[in-house]
């Protein structure tokens, strides 16, 4: 019950109380008013929110940070009777969600609509709800609301940006040959045929061999020679550093603008997701097969693979990643290097500065393996040590290496690499 509902009461309880006491026939009147309002408020309440419905539908369920994320409210009277007011509160984690609103003088059998529309600053899933409608009597004594439960999330992708040149894994072998081991993709290197499995695409079907046999046969194919790119991304909590940081403010003046620049957060753990995202697409779109790891809560391995929905998994996975692991990255990458194939390329995205980062590399090149380090330099983003350190170790390696600090443009950064592989 109300603040103002209570008061109505005292007040009704007060006039009979009165009345009775001095027998006046004007407090027994004003009883009757204040008892009539609690009865009319309250049937007006029951009454406020039935037979209406909202529905919110996104333009799409993803997204990436810097972008505008555009809503579509619609909310129904379904009823012959009009309604006063509706609050619609939207409770989404979404950060800076403008859903909320307030609509008045809703007719009888209408459709009230509104955009809502939201500077994305953060990655991650968010819920597109519940979503609650307030409404009440006239004089606010008895609110009510129904509540719509989540129905949909948004995945909200990392920033990516533009690598216009990195070091390029070249073929296994200088002859070209391809490796002896079965793949779902499809290759140049044509290795036999087999029968026809549930699944198997049609584009496979090899049809000489079909109407010889009379069923269906499929080909098979082998890897190329082009070397496998892994990138491992350390998500572990204690090498993590980050300033102060306020997400910008929603801006509507932004949609009108034909480019927004996006400042990225001073978190390393951000960084490194964009980057991470960045070598990705720029390694896919050479025709590369790139695959991810990472270790927060828990450890994430992402087979290699190539073309578009390749890119769409590492950028989903990488939506996901938090900066709470307990594993370092050298205890990552020593798991997972003996089921590396040799002469794979291995980008290393750290803002560590121990002394494991050089002993991982070292341990790479002992495997045949051709590792890139990407050291992300905490001292700027607030941490107490620099990685100075290893850059020296890195040279004497001759480990192609790229140094990002706090504010940097980080396509620039990524597209000079420092150091002269020595990849023979």
């Amino acid at each position: 019950m109300t603040r103002s509902a209570r008061v109505v009461l005292i007040l009704l309880g007060v006039s009979l109380l009165v009345g009775a006491i001095t027998g006046n026939s004007l407090y027994f009147r004003l009883g009757y008013i204040w008892a009539g309002l609690l009865g009319v408020s309250w049937v007006m309440s029951r009454l406020a929110l039935r037979g209406v419905n909202l529905r919110r539908r996104p333009r799409a369920l993803r997204s990436q940070v810097g972008q505008i994320f555009e809503e579509h409210y619609e909310l129904q009277n379904n009823s012959r009777w009009p309604r006063l007011w509706i609050e619609v509160h939207d409770a989404s984690t979404l950060p800076g969600a403008h859903g909320s609103h307030v609509i008045t003088l809703i007719g009888g059998r209408e459709s009230r609509t509104y955009l809502a529309r939201t500077r994305l600053v953060q990655r991650g899933v968010f819920p597109l709800g519940p979503t609650t409608l307030v409404s009440g009597d006239v004089f606010g004594l008895f609110p009510v609301n129904r509540t719509f439960p989540t129905t949909d999330s948004v995945l909200v992708y990392p920033i990516l940006v533009d690598v216009r040149g990195f070091p390029n894994p070249p073929g296994l072998l200088p002859g070209g040959e391809a490796l002896r081991r079965r793949t779902p993709q499809i290759t140049s290197n044509a290795a036999g045929v087999r029968e026809y499995a549930p699944g198997d695409p049609l584009n496979r079907i090899h049809w000489v061999s079909t109407a010889r046999r009379d069923r269906l046969i499929v080909k098979e194919f082998e890897l190329d020679p082009l070397a496998d790119v892994w990138i491992f991304v350390d998500a572990a909590r204690s090498v993590q550093a980050a300033k102060p940081y306020k997400p910008p403010e929603f801006d509507p003046r932004d949609f009108w603008r034909k480019r927004y620049k996006f400042e990225m957060p001073p978190i390393t753990i951000e960084y490194s997701v964009t980057a991470a995202a960045s070598l990705a697409r720029y390694y896919l779109q050479r025709g590369r097969s790139v695959g991810l790891a990472y270790a927060d809560q828990t450890v994430r391995i992402l087979p290699s693979d190539r073309g578009g929905r390749q890119l769409g998994k590492i950028l989903e996975a990488l939506a996901l990643v938090r900066a709470e692991g307990e594993m370092p990255l050298q205890g990552l990458v020593e798991a997972q290097a003996r089921h590396l194939p040799r002469g794979s390329t291995v980008v290393l995205i750290t803002p560590s500065t121990a002394d494991s980062v050089y002993r991982t590399v070292d341990l790479l090149v002992r495997r045949g393996l051709r590792p890139v380090v990407v050291l992300i330099d905490a001292v700027t983003f607030g941490g107490y040590f620099s990685t100075q350190r290893v850059v020296e170790s890195l040279k004497m390696m001759n480990v192609p290496y790229c140094q990002v600090q706090e504010g940097q443009d980080l396509g620039v950064v990524l597209s000079t690499t420092v150091g002269k592989p020595n990849w023979t």
